[in-house]
């Protein structure tokens, strides 16, 4: 379980230079894949071998709100999801009004909170940073954003509040999944719906996941838990009236589970931060099913669900490997298709395929479509093998990896998927040289 992190501060002391610092070149990372959207405010960090996820609460838009109820909600977010809190000052404002505002909302939290002192950009500028010491975090990091001065004594102070790597001890054949999407598609209707006709609750246990409810529960005798996130049942204008928040308790939700169901509104339909949200559940590598709800509020006919289909085919592109379920939470209608869906794709993430015959699939491809050249260079396959899963990860050894490009690797990707039962989860292929 990733830890997260947050920078909490007023406007203006540095807060998205420092988030980018910290992230590098992760968050500016064009992929190639249509449809697969990015969002700043969130994205991950790496310390000391430990990986994290950072949130930068200044890329948090709340609206037309007054300018201190902006800080205000911006820590309060920042205080929900975080393990560890960088408080960022500007050392060239000295201690504001503002700067006070924030460390009293910081103080009532009990959160681990560490106190950085932004644009000290040279040593005779440090003696700037002893005002800081009023606002109670203890000894304030003096830092420079734009000339990255101090970031690593600051992260070695934030990593020494990670809290520890343990995961909750569940069975390995238990499946886990969450349900994703923007609020009011309603994933807590299908919750309520899929625990509702099961009646075999064992109970509800606290998870790793600030907030979060995990609620195991078994079916034709798979057990299965539901990871629930807290955005599912916390009210709130902040919440509420911020799409980005959404995001942020997927991210969480989904690093802990097996299965990822991206949940669209049928009646509605697809609006853009569905592909954000479902961009996430693809990147991760998890299986993922993209489930219809409201079915029952759409006007059909024949065409109807094909023509829904193919709209969520051109939307998602990215997920072309994900099956779709059409139901209703509220009537319970079709709602029984689920769990075969879940058990089928959480089998695919587990698959293995024996070397032999993968490699028979592989060397029948090339015979069908011979491998591109580039510069008057062939792309020679040597051998594949399986590497990995969750997901299924096969390394293919060639005579130079530079000349396996895109459009081939999907290829073989797609002859894999033809030979083997693959739906519903990704497929990493790595290209490597054979020594």
């Amino acid at each position: 379980m990733k830890p997260v992190v947050a920078i909490v501060g007023r406007p203006n002391v540095g807060k998205s230079t420092i988030f980018n610092r910290i992230v590098g070149e992760r968050i500016s990372i064009v992929e190639d894949i249509p449809g697969v959207t990015r969002d700043r405010i969130y994205s991950s960090g790496e310390w000391l071998n430990r990986e994290f996820n950072l949130i930068d609460t200044g890329g948090i838009d709340i609206g037309d709100e007054p300018f201190l109820t902006q800080i205000r909600q911006q820590a309060e977010v920042a205080i929900d999801e975080a393990d560890v809190i960088i408080f960022l000052t500007n050392g060239r404002d000295g201690v504001t009004a503002a700067d006070e505002e924030v460390a009293k909302i910081l103080y009532k939290s009990k959160k681990s909170v560490v106190l950085a002192v932004n644009k000290i950009d040279n040593p005779e500028m440090r003696e700037q940073i002893y005002d800081f010491y009023a606002l109670g975090f203890g000894e304030p990091f003096p830092i420079s954003g734009s000339h990255g001065l101090g970031l690593g004594d600051l992260l070695d102070e934030v990593a020494k509040h990670f809290p520890s790597d343990a995961e909750e001890d569940y069975d390995e054949e238990t499946i886990k999944f969450c349900l994703i999407g923007r609020p009011n598609v309603g994933k807590s209707s299908l919750v309520n719906a899929l625990l509702g006709q099961e009646r075999v609750i064992v109970s509800d246990v606290a998870g790793t996941t600030r907030d979060a409810v995990d609620t195991p529960y078994s079916k034709d005798g798979q057990d299965y838990v539901i990871i629930d996130t807290a955005g599912m049942r916390k009210r709130g204008k902040v919440y509420e009236s911020t799409e980005k928040y959404s995001v942020l308790r997927a991210l969480r939700a989904i690093e802990r589970s097996d299965v990822v169901l991206v949940v669209l509104d049928g009646e509605e339909g697809i609006i853009e931060q569905d592909k954000k949200i479902a961009g996430y559940a693809h990147d991760s590598g998890r299986a993922v099913i993209i489930v219809v709800n409201k079915w029952d509020a759409v006007e059909k006919d024949e065409k109807t669900m094909k023509e829904f289909e193919e709209k969520i085919r051109a939307h998602f592109q990215f997920l072309d490997y994900a099956p779709i379920v059409f139901l209703s939470a509220k009537t319970k209608k079709r709602t029984h298709t689920l769990a075969p869906m879940i058990n089928t794709v959480s089998e695919n993430q587990t698959l293995r395929v024996q070397t032999n015959v993968l490699n028979d699939i592989i060397m029948d491809a090339v015979a069908m479509n011979p491998t591109p050249t580039h510069n008057g260079k062939r792309l020679k396959i040597y051998y594949t093998t399986q590497v990995a899963i969750k997901p299924p990860t096969f390394v293919v050894f060639v005579n130079d990896p530079e000349l396996m490009h895109f459009s081939y690797e999907r290829f073989l990707e797609n002859r894999i998927r033809d030979s083997f039962n693959f739906v519903g989860t990704p497929i990493k292929i790595i290209a490597r040289a054979r020594d």
